[in-house]
């Protein structure tokens, strides 16, 4: 198996990658303190299980673990023991482990991640992957239907009764809500990331604390909806 670190706590880094060193079958690849790198890490490679601290300034554990599409197993490092039952709540979240850590526990929170491999089902190549039908969505303007390419959209924002759809070149005011237009919008391209606004997350041109500026909009994000706006970015 091979795994990385994550806690923004040095000594605390080095306390697990001296346990895991202890365990012949088990590879660190690498340490992080940073929950963003460590997502940017993960973007480009396979990992079994992430050791991962729940306080991190900024970017809770529980952010990071809603941030990965398909994340690998995670074992929970923290000092606090209030969050168990939430962890549990996560999938992929296999064991919750209290600081101090000890070679014995640590030894029974390996044994759970390889059971919990073992049972893991295999992806199909194709499953998971969006569908995109079609490049133009109709909107209904004084009786008229007026074509939009999906593309030319950049933000769409609730307004009581209506929505307004923002393109590069105008704006168009629609009779309906942001539960219906997002029911039609193609989700490898739109994303709703608070609950009055959703962005076409290609436009983005900056993201910086809780907002992201696309053309002169800034737009903000709310905390439910920033981790899945970080898991679809391309981070490098």
């Amino acid at each position: 198996m091979n795994c990385i670190i994550i806690d923004d706590e040095a000594a605390a880094r080095a306390i697990v990658s001296q346990l895991c060193a202890s365990v012949p079958d088990l590879d660190v690849i690498d340490e992080f303190s940073s929950a963003i790198e460590a997502i940017k890490f993960l973007n480009q490679h396979t990992v079994d299980v992430v050791f991962l601290d729940i306080h991190m300034p900024g970017f809770t554990g529980f952010d990071f673990v809603q941030t990965l599409k398909n994340p690998p197993k995670i074992v929970l490092t923290t000092s606090d023991r209030d969050f168990a039952i939430e962890a549990y709540e996560y999938e992929a979240i296999v064991d919750y482990l209290v600081k101090p850590l000890t070679l014995e526990r640590f030894g029974k929170s390996l044994q759970k991640v390889k059971n919990a491999l073992v049972l893991q089902p295999k992806l199909s190549p194709h499953e998971g992957a969006d569908t995109v039908l079609g490049e133009d969505l109709y909107i209904n303007i004084d009786r008229r239907l007026i074509k939009l390419k999906y593309n030319e959209i950049l933000v769409i924002e609730a307004q009581g009764d209506y929505i307004d759809i923002k393109t590069e070149k105008e704006s168009y005011k629609v009779h309906t809500t942001l539960k219906k237009i997002k029911a039609k919008l193609p989700e490898a391209m739109f994303l709703q990331i608070h609950r009055s606004y959703i962005i076409n997350f290609t436009k983005i041109i900056d993201i910086e604390d809780n907002s992201v500026l696309i053309e002169k909009q800034v737009i903000p994000i709310s905390r439910s909806n920033r981790p899945e706006l970080m898991r679809r970015l391309n981070l490098v």
